[in-house]
């Protein structure tokens, strides 16, 4: 049971179920395979926690506490928690008047692993499995064999049928190279990932970038490393390398948003100024609302920066008070009345 010490929509004690044995953290493979690589790295920190919290028979989690453990945001942890139950590892309960109350860790089965990955493919939608008498015509070719084995031996695993129609799938499909091949796998496990769903990612930005010989890619690499160096610098990141979470979030800015390095460096300027600090999830928020509203210059950036200004001169000119008449002295705005003064001088003088 985790009690969770928060106001607003939780409940004040929020139970996190799992099957997994009390005493030992335990990550699936299918998860370090699959889930992990295509997940912000602060929602890796946070699934991981909440597995070691189920170590405890009763343990008590703050999330104030837990972002100061996490080097993160409540709202951050909260964000984590909606991507895994998006993802389907989690499930939430919900009390009839719509607050958490508690939380279940579902493990991904094998067929739910193949659906995600069906559903999630970037490869073109009319991608047709090789069938098993191509594999086979395939695997006597001497090449593809030595292929094969060295894939192996970059993974360090033996490949499953679905990875080796993958590598397949490279060859066959998308006329890539062994050569190729090679460098796309040793290229991705230089960089730690050892996913076949990452590698296939790579593979399908190369095929739109038209890159078909090593020498292309290194090319391409070595031109993403320098605008690396560049984001890094705009950001105030000097004297060292990006790490995997920066080079996950420059990949996403230039390879699936498609934006050029000005409206990037744009970003990282707006980060800096607004934060005061280096902020990759600062800046990818500006990005992807960017992303949202179809910007694709610094001159739509500009565009939408008037459109802003404009709409909060209007709303503040809306809040302001109508303007008042002018008034008259003050004596005139007293009711005037008719006196009788000789009257008046009279009654005084009487009593």
């Amino acid at each position: 049971m985790i009690t969770v010490h928060r106001k607003g929509k939780f409940m004040s004690e929020i139970i996190l179920e799992n099957s997994s044995q009390e005493g030992i953290t335990i990550l699936s493979n299918i998860f370090i395979d699959q889930y992990m690589p295509r997940a912000n790295g602060e929602f890796v920190k946070v699934y991981i926690y909440l597995l070691r919290l189920l170590r405890e028979s009763r343990a008590s989690l703050d999330l104030a506490k837990m972002a100061d453990t996490l080097l993160c945001t409540e709202r951050d942890i909260a964000r984590a928690l909606k991507y895994w139950e998006k993802e389907k590892l989690m499930v939430f309960h919900y009390t009839s008047a719509g607050k958490l109350s508690g939380i279940s860790l579902t493990p991904p089965s094998p067929e739910q692993e193949q659906k995600e990955m069906t559903a999630s493919a970037p490869v073109s939608p009319n991608r047709q499995r090789l069938t098993p008498d191509r594999v086979r015509e395939l695997k006597q070719n001497e090449a593809i064999v030595q292929l094969l084995y060295i894939t192996e031996q970059y993974l360090g695993k033996t490949l499953s049928p679905s990875e080796m129609q993958k590598v397949l799938y490279f060859y066959d499909e998308m006329k890539m190279s062994p050569e190729l091949i090679e460098y796309l796998i040793e290229y991705c496990v230089s960089r730690n990932h050892k996913s076949m769903r990452y590698i296939e990612t790579v593979a399908c930005a190369w095929a739109e970038e038209g890159i078909t010989t090593v020498e292309m890619a290194k090319e391409a690499s070595s031109r993403f490393r320098k605008e690396y160096y560049t984001i890094l610098k705009a950001m105030g990141i000097n004297n060292r390398a990006p790490v995997d979470t920066e080079i996950s979030y420059m990949d996403t800015w230039m390879k699936d948003y498609g934006f050029d390095t000005d409206l990037i460096l744009e970003a990282c300027s707006r980060t800096v100024i607004q934060t005061g600090q280096p902020s990759f999830q600062y800046a990818d928020k500006i990005l992807e609302g960017w992303k949202s509203k179809n910007v694709h210059t610094l001159s739509d950036v500009r565009l939408l920066d008037a459109e802003h200004k404009k709409r909060k001169l209007a709303k503040a000119a809306q809040k302001q008070p109508a303007a008042q008449p002018k008034t008259q002295n003050r004596f005139n705005n007293f009711h005037q009345r008719d006196y009788d003064f000789d009257e008046y001088e009279k009654r005084l003088l009487n009593q």
